[in-house]
Protein backbone atom coordinates (compact mmCIF):
# COMPACT_ATOMS: atom_id res chain seq x y z
CA UNK A 1 0.00 0.00 0.00
CA UNK A 2 0.99 3.36 -0.74
CA UNK A 3 -0.10 6.83 0.93
CA UNK A 4 1.58 10.17 -0.98
CA UNK A 5 3.85 8.14 -2.66
CA UNK A 6 4.93 6.29 -0.21
CA UNK A 7 4.94 2.64 1.20
CA UNK A 8 3.24 2.05 4.55
CA UNK A 9 3.37 -1.03 6.50
CA UNK A 10 0.17 -0.75 8.34
CA UNK A 11 -3.50 -0.53 7.12
CA UNK A 12 -4.01 0.91 10.36
CA UNK A 13 -1.96 4.06 8.85
CA UNK A 14 -4.64 4.39 6.58
CA UNK A 15 -7.64 4.04 8.20
CA UNK A 16 -5.99 6.93 10.38
CA UNK A 17 -5.18 9.12 7.66
CA UNK A 18 -8.85 8.92 5.78
CA UNK A 19 -11.83 8.59 8.34
CA UNK A 20 -14.48 6.95 6.07
CA UNK A 21 -18.05 6.48 7.12
CA UNK A 22 -20.33 4.27 5.21
CA UNK A 23 -24.22 4.73 5.11
CA UNK A 24 -25.32 1.58 2.48
CA UNK A 25 -27.41 -1.43 3.78
CA UNK A 26 -24.76 -3.50 5.47
CA UNK A 27 -25.13 -0.31 8.10
CA UNK A 28 -28.45 -1.74 9.41
CA UNK A 29 -26.10 -4.72 10.68
CA UNK A 30 -25.70 -1.74 13.49
CA UNK A 31 -29.46 -2.56 14.67
CA UNK A 32 -30.16 -6.39 13.34
CA UNK A 33 -26.54 -7.67 13.52
CA UNK A 34 -25.04 -9.82 16.03
CA UNK A 35 -21.95 -7.37 18.38
CA UNK A 36 -19.16 -7.86 16.29
CA UNK A 37 -20.46 -4.69 13.93
CA UNK A 38 -21.84 -2.70 17.03
CA UNK A 39 -18.07 -3.28 18.79
CA UNK A 40 -16.42 -2.51 15.35
CA UNK A 41 -18.43 1.19 15.31
CA UNK A 42 -17.66 1.84 19.18
CA UNK A 43 -13.95 0.76 18.31
CA UNK A 44 -13.70 2.87 14.85
CA UNK A 45 -14.72 5.95 16.89
CA UNK A 46 -12.01 5.46 20.04
CA UNK A 47 -9.35 4.56 17.39
CA UNK A 48 -9.38 7.55 16.01
CA UNK A 49 -9.82 9.92 18.66
CA UNK A 50 -7.41 7.68 21.44
CA UNK A 51 -4.47 7.09 20.27
CA UNK A 52 -3.09 4.27 22.76
CA UNK A 53 -6.00 2.78 21.93
CA UNK A 54 -4.45 0.67 18.94
CA UNK A 55 -1.27 -0.73 20.97
CA UNK A 56 -3.97 -1.61 24.04
CA UNK A 57 -6.45 -3.66 21.40
CA UNK A 58 -3.26 -5.22 19.73
CA UNK A 59 -2.13 -6.31 22.80
CA UNK A 60 -5.43 -7.98 24.35
CA UNK A 61 -6.01 -9.64 21.12
CA UNK A 62 -2.97 -11.17 21.91
CA UNK A 63 -3.32 -12.43 24.86
CA UNK A 64 -7.19 -13.73 24.28
CA UNK A 65 -5.55 -15.68 21.67
CA UNK A 66 -2.88 -17.54 23.77
CA UNK A 67 -5.31 -17.98 26.62
CA UNK A 68 -7.78 -19.38 24.56
CA UNK A 69 -4.96 -21.61 22.75
CA UNK A 70 -4.41 -22.79 26.60
CA UNK A 71 -7.89 -23.43 27.23
CA UNK A 72 -8.19 -25.58 24.17
CA UNK A 73 -5.14 -27.65 24.88
CA UNK A 74 -5.40 -31.08 26.89
CA UNK A 75 -4.14 -30.31 30.28
CA UNK A 76 -4.87 -26.86 31.70
CA UNK A 77 -1.33 -24.74 32.74
CA UNK A 78 -2.13 -23.25 35.18
CA UNK A 79 0.90 -20.80 35.27
CA UNK A 80 1.11 -20.08 31.52
CA UNK A 81 -2.64 -19.37 32.02
CA UNK A 82 -1.94 -16.95 35.04
CA UNK A 83 0.64 -15.23 32.76
CA UNK A 84 -2.04 -14.19 30.27
CA UNK A 85 -5.08 -13.85 32.17
CA UNK A 86 -3.19 -10.84 34.07
CA UNK A 87 -2.03 -9.17 30.34
CA UNK A 88 -5.14 -9.59 29.14
CA UNK A 89 -7.25 -8.08 32.74
CA UNK A 90 -4.26 -5.54 32.09
CA UNK A 91 -5.34 -4.37 28.64
CA UNK A 92 -8.67 -5.31 28.66
CA UNK A 93 -9.38 -2.89 31.54
CA UNK A 94 -7.43 -0.45 29.85
CA UNK A 95 -10.09 -0.71 26.39
CA UNK A 96 -12.92 -0.11 28.71
CA UNK A 97 -11.52 3.07 30.02
CA UNK A 98 -11.19 4.46 26.52
CA UNK A 99 -14.31 2.98 25.58
CA UNK A 100 -16.23 4.17 28.25
CA UNK A 101 -14.74 7.98 27.91
CA UNK A 102 -15.60 7.67 24.31
CA UNK A 103 -19.13 6.98 24.63
CA UNK A 104 -19.20 9.67 27.30
CA UNK A 105 -18.55 12.36 24.34
CA UNK A 106 -20.36 10.57 21.66
CA UNK A 107 -24.23 10.03 23.70
CA UNK A 108 -24.84 13.82 23.92
CA UNK A 109 -23.65 14.42 20.16
CA UNK A 110 -25.74 11.35 18.48
CA UNK A 111 -28.72 12.84 20.86
CA UNK A 112 -28.56 15.86 18.70
CA UNK A 113 -27.77 14.53 15.88
CA UNK A 114 -30.45 11.95 16.02
CA UNK A 115 -32.75 14.57 16.44
CA UNK A 116 -32.47 16.84 13.67
CA UNK A 117 -33.33 13.95 11.83
CA UNK A 118 -36.23 12.06 13.64
CA UNK A 119 -38.32 12.95 17.00
CA UNK A 120 -37.73 9.39 18.71
CA UNK A 121 -36.68 10.54 22.48
CA UNK A 122 -37.11 7.48 24.15
CA UNK A 123 -33.62 5.47 21.69
CA UNK A 124 -31.00 4.98 24.13
CA UNK A 125 -27.60 3.75 23.90
CA UNK A 126 -25.90 1.91 26.41
CA UNK A 127 -22.38 0.32 26.07
CA UNK A 128 -21.61 -3.12 28.10
CA UNK A 129 -18.26 -3.64 28.51
CA UNK A 130 -18.46 -7.67 27.69
CA UNK A 131 -18.06 -8.82 31.91
CA UNK A 132 -19.59 -8.36 34.88
CA UNK A 133 -19.38 -4.58 36.49
CA UNK A 134 -19.01 -5.89 39.84
CA UNK A 135 -15.76 -7.78 39.27
CA UNK A 136 -12.46 -6.96 37.88
CA UNK A 137 -11.22 -9.07 34.60
CA UNK A 138 -8.96 -10.93 36.20
CA UNK A 139 -11.24 -12.19 38.74
CA UNK A 140 -13.63 -13.12 36.10
CA UNK A 141 -11.26 -15.12 34.02
CA UNK A 142 -10.01 -16.95 36.76
CA UNK A 143 -13.34 -17.71 38.06
CA UNK A 144 -14.07 -18.61 34.43
CA UNK A 145 -11.13 -21.15 33.73
CA UNK A 146 -13.34 -24.26 34.30
CA UNK A 147 -15.92 -23.41 32.19
CA UNK A 148 -14.49 -21.42 29.47
CA UNK A 149 -12.31 -24.85 29.09
CA UNK A 150 -15.15 -26.78 28.37
CA UNK A 151 -16.38 -24.37 26.09
CA UNK A 152 -13.22 -23.37 24.82
CA UNK A 153 -12.83 -20.02 24.37
CA UNK A 154 -13.10 -17.25 26.58
CA UNK A 155 -16.55 -16.03 27.78
CA UNK A 156 -16.16 -12.77 28.88
CA UNK A 157 -13.94 -10.17 27.96
CA UNK A 158 -13.26 -7.02 25.97
CA UNK A 159 -14.18 -9.11 23.07
CA UNK A 160 -17.89 -9.42 24.14
CA UNK A 161 -18.60 -5.33 24.47
CA UNK A 162 -21.96 -4.24 23.27
CA UNK A 163 -23.81 -1.13 21.97
CA UNK A 164 -27.18 -1.82 22.67
CA UNK A 165 -29.63 0.54 20.70
CA UNK A 166 -33.13 0.14 22.32
CA UNK A 167 -36.43 1.96 21.96
CA UNK A 168 -38.43 2.23 25.38
CA UNK A 169 -37.88 -1.26 26.54
CA UNK A 170 -37.63 -3.50 23.47
CA UNK A 171 -34.73 -3.59 21.00
CA UNK A 172 -35.10 -0.81 18.67
CA UNK A 173 -35.12 -3.10 15.56
CA UNK A 174 -38.22 -4.78 16.62
CA UNK A 175 -40.04 -1.47 16.87
CA UNK A 176 -38.49 0.81 14.03
CA UNK A 177 -39.91 0.44 10.75
CA UNK A 178 -37.05 0.63 8.22
CA UNK A 179 -36.97 4.52 7.09
CA UNK A 180 -36.76 4.87 10.98
CA UNK A 181 -33.60 2.28 10.93
CA UNK A 182 -31.71 3.90 8.22
CA UNK A 183 -32.32 7.48 10.00
CA UNK A 184 -30.83 6.07 13.24
CA UNK A 185 -28.20 4.56 11.68
CA UNK A 186 -27.62 8.08 9.60
CA UNK A 187 -27.48 9.61 12.71
CA UNK A 188 -24.76 6.84 14.40
CA UNK A 189 -22.72 7.25 10.79
CA UNK A 190 -22.70 11.04 11.02
CA UNK A 191 -22.37 11.48 14.86
CA UNK A 192 -19.17 9.48 14.59
CA UNK A 193 -17.71 12.16 12.08
CA UNK A 194 -19.24 14.98 13.64
CA UNK A 195 -17.32 13.70 17.27
CA UNK A 196 -13.88 13.33 15.60
CA UNK A 197 -13.81 16.66 13.84
CA UNK A 198 -14.88 18.57 16.99
CA UNK A 199 -12.22 16.48 19.24
CA UNK A 200 -9.09 16.38 16.42
CA UNK A 201 -10.39 19.04 14.12
CA UNK A 202 -10.10 15.83 11.20
CA UNK A 203 -13.31 15.66 8.68
CA UNK A 204 -15.34 12.31 7.45
CA UNK A 205 -15.62 11.32 4.13
CA UNK A 206 -19.09 9.86 3.53
CA UNK A 207 -20.48 7.05 1.61
CA UNK A 208 -24.07 6.59 1.14
CA UNK A 209 -25.10 4.30 -1.27
CA UNK A 210 -29.22 4.28 -2.52
CA UNK A 211 -30.26 7.60 -0.95
CA UNK A 212 -33.75 7.28 -1.81
CA UNK A 213 -33.90 3.56 -0.39
CA UNK A 214 -36.57 3.87 2.78
CA UNK A 215 -36.55 7.50 2.97
CA UNK A 216 -39.52 9.64 1.64
CA UNK A 217 -39.05 13.06 -0.09
CA UNK A 218 -38.94 14.70 3.21
CA UNK A 219 -36.40 12.94 4.95
CA UNK A 220 -34.27 13.05 2.23
CA UNK A 221 -34.29 16.73 2.19
CA UNK A 222 -33.51 16.80 6.45
CA UNK A 223 -30.67 13.82 5.85
CA UNK A 224 -28.79 16.15 3.10
CA UNK A 225 -29.71 19.23 4.77
CA UNK A 226 -28.03 17.78 7.81
CA UNK A 227 -24.74 16.85 5.67
CA UNK A 228 -24.87 20.59 4.28
CA UNK A 229 -24.45 22.01 7.83
CA UNK A 230 -21.38 19.77 8.41
CA UNK A 231 -19.42 21.55 5.49
CA UNK A 232 -18.06 17.90 4.54
CA UNK A 233 -17.45 15.93 1.43
CA UNK A 234 -19.97 13.16 0.23
CA UNK A 235 -20.44 10.52 -2.31
CA UNK A 236 -23.88 9.88 -2.87
CA UNK A 237 -25.48 6.84 -5.37
CA UNK A 238 -28.98 6.69 -6.64
CA UNK A 239 -30.85 5.63 -9.32
CA UNK A 240 -32.86 8.29 -9.27
CA UNK A 241 -31.60 11.38 -10.92
CA UNK A 242 -34.29 14.05 -9.04
CA UNK A 243 -33.53 12.22 -5.85
CA UNK A 244 -29.78 14.09 -5.89
CA UNK A 245 -30.56 16.91 -7.17
CA UNK A 246 -33.69 18.08 -5.73
CA UNK A 247 -33.13 18.13 -1.75
CA UNK A 248 -29.94 20.90 -1.83
CA UNK A 249 -29.65 24.14 -1.25
CA UNK A 250 -28.77 26.44 -4.31
CA UNK A 251 -25.65 27.49 -2.76
CA UNK A 252 -24.29 23.84 -2.20
CA UNK A 253 -21.55 22.77 -4.52
CA UNK A 254 -22.80 19.52 -6.55
CA UNK A 255 -21.14 17.62 -9.24
CA UNK A 256 -22.76 14.58 -10.59
CA UNK A 257 -21.15 11.88 -12.62
CA UNK A 258 -23.80 9.50 -14.15
CA UNK A 259 -22.96 6.10 -14.95
CA UNK A 260 -24.02 5.13 -18.66
CA UNK A 261 -23.88 1.20 -19.57
CA UNK A 262 -22.42 0.06 -23.59
CA UNK A 263 -21.12 -3.02 -24.81
CA UNK A 264 -17.52 -4.23 -25.55
CA UNK A 265 -18.32 -5.78 -28.35
CA UNK A 266 -18.09 -9.28 -26.85
CA UNK A 267 -21.63 -8.68 -25.08
CA UNK A 268 -20.82 -7.88 -22.05
CA UNK A 269 -21.97 -4.57 -20.29
CA UNK A 270 -19.59 -1.68 -19.17
CA UNK A 271 -19.94 1.03 -16.84
CA UNK A 272 -19.11 4.05 -18.70
CA UNK A 273 -18.65 7.72 -16.51
CA UNK A 274 -20.25 10.83 -18.03
CA UNK A 275 -20.13 14.10 -16.41
CA UNK A 276 -24.09 14.60 -16.49
CA UNK A 277 -23.91 18.08 -14.55
CA UNK A 278 -22.15 20.44 -12.18
CA UNK A 279 -23.47 23.35 -10.32
CA UNK A 280 -21.13 25.92 -7.98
Amino acid sequence: MRMSGERIGRLSQLIEAMPLQLVNPDAFRLLEGPPTGRREFLDWGVFHVKHEFFDAWRRARRALKHRNALLRHGRMDVNSLSAWELELAHWGERIDTLRSDWIAAFLPVFDETLASLLALPDLTLRYTRGWDRQRSLREVLEQGRRSDQQMGFTQQGPQRADLRIRLGRHPAVEVLSRGQQKLVVSALKLAQGRLLEQMTGQTCLYLVDDLPAELDSQHRRVFCRLLESMRCQAFITSVEHDALTGPWQSQTSLSMFHVKHRSDGAGQLVPQGQIDFMTE
